[in-house]
């Protein structure tokens, strides 16, 4: 009965998407994109801008240089670098203080998917100063427009720059839950190679794995329309193209990346991810991992647990990375998963998390994997909390 409602629960979201408007950020992808802030800032009459970064994007070269032209052209800016991976409650209040005592008007994201969620949540609160950002949680939360965002990513995965998602960890509960709303769509993004081509191969791979898993759950899923569809084909063609080469310091490889991570995102938005997504964001909250290097691990072992509910689409997508290839559907499923795995092995990805799960943790992290992606994910197979505790025996 359960199963019942909440895919009826994901139908009616499906129908009322269609009178949603999904806007898609205005993308800069030139080398030297960044140039083109302070005109911007300027078009749209923003004086104080709020920069919100990390510790060590702060002290780079390329960042430096933006400040230079921020102070070239006489716009007031203030900075927060204190951004963490997984960022909490805490840490975002924190933020939005430093943007409130300064009257900033607008807000730039220079960072990873982190930096970038920091940012849109900032944003929200910023608009709904009376609303916690617990109550946030979930869908539709917000509504009004935040100030303008410009999301400048130095990785090549998340995708935020794109989406209208956020991701919040609340360090209390340890629970690590997404924030939807359109409203949380960036104004802009400024995909620009100089920003990330001095990214360590370790984060290329990681991040550029999670950038795959966002493309393949959300084609997988029941949530799509044909740009969706398109957007997620396309990332993933790219990356299976690309990511090798840009691990191994193939800067053009790096700049599809880029746009992979971006189309990959806007896939997402709406299409949605799913339990790959589910239990990673339980696995950083509770052991700190990377998001990307979380996503990797359980990506296969997820497509494998599906079984017959996702074996024709993975053959679709295996058929494109190969058109030569003549199987059966279950076996080009079969070697769509173990593409994966070769990637991952070629890249230095761990195939399981080693024993990390303690055996406290598991019933916590199976009760907010299944909150997490019931009944909102529109999956191929909706799982039960069992599926959830069995998947982690595997994973472990």
């Amino acid at each position: 009965m359960k199963k019942i409602l909440f895919r009826l629960y994901q139908k009616i979201m499906y129908i009322l998407s269609f009178f949603i408007s999904f806007k898609e950020p205005i993308v800069l992808n030139d080398q030297k994109s960044l140039k083109e802030i302070p005109f911007i800032l300027k078009d749209k009459k923003k004086t104080k801008v709020f920069i919100v970064t990390d510790n060590f994007l702060v002290k780079t070269n390329i960042f430096k240089d933006m400040l230079i032209l921020l102070e070239n052209h006489k716009i007031n800016y203030h900075i927060f670098d204190q951004t963490k991976p997984n960022p909490t409650i805490d840490l975002i209040e924190e933020a939005l203080t430093i943007y409130k005592e300064n009257q900033c008007d607008s807000i730039i994201a220079y960072g990873g998917g982190s930096v970038i969620d920091v940012s849109k949540v900032v944003g929200a609160r910023v608009v709904k100063p009376n609303q916690a950002i617990d109550k946030m949680k979930g869908t539709l939360k917000i509504i009004k427009k935040i100030p303008l965002l410009i999301a400048i990513p130095s990785t090549v995965g998340t995708g935020s720059e794109a989406t209208l998602a956020a991701v919040v960890s609340n360090s209390q509960t340890q629970e690590k839950y997404a924030i939807m709303d359109p409203a949380l769509i960036p104004d802009y993004a400024i995909l620009d190679i100089d920003v990330v081509k001095s990214l360590p191969k370790k984060l290329i791979a990681e991040t550029g794995m999670d950038a795959l898993t966002h493309a393949i759950e959300a084609y997988i899923g029941k949530a799509n329309t044909k740009k969706t569809k398109r957007m997620a084909i396309s990332a993933m063609n790219l990356i299976f193209l690309n990511l090798k080469k840009a691990y191994d310091g193939d800067l053009d490889a790096l700049r599809q990346m880029q746009i992979a991570a971006y189309q990959a995102g806007v896939a997402f938005t709406r299409a949605y991810v799913g339990n790959v997504h589910a239990l990673a964001h339980q696995m950083s909250a509770y052991y700190h991992l990377g998001h990307g290097y979380a996503n990797a691990v359980i990506l296969p072992h997820v497509l494998k647990y599906y079984k017959d509910s996702v074996n024709h689409k993975l053959a679709i997508l295996m058929k494109l990375i190969d058109p030569q290839i003549d199987l059966n559907t279950q076996d080009l499923a079969r070697n769509f998963i173990q593409e994966i795995e070769d990637l991952k092995a070629y890249l230095k990805i761990d195939s399981t998390f080693n024993g990390l799960i303690k055996e406290s943790d598991i019933t916590g992290i199976v009760e907010k994997a299944y909150k997490e992606a019931n009944p909102l994910y529109p999956v191929p197979k909706i799982f039960t909390r069992n599926d959830f505790r069995e998947l982690i025996t595997i994973i472990n």
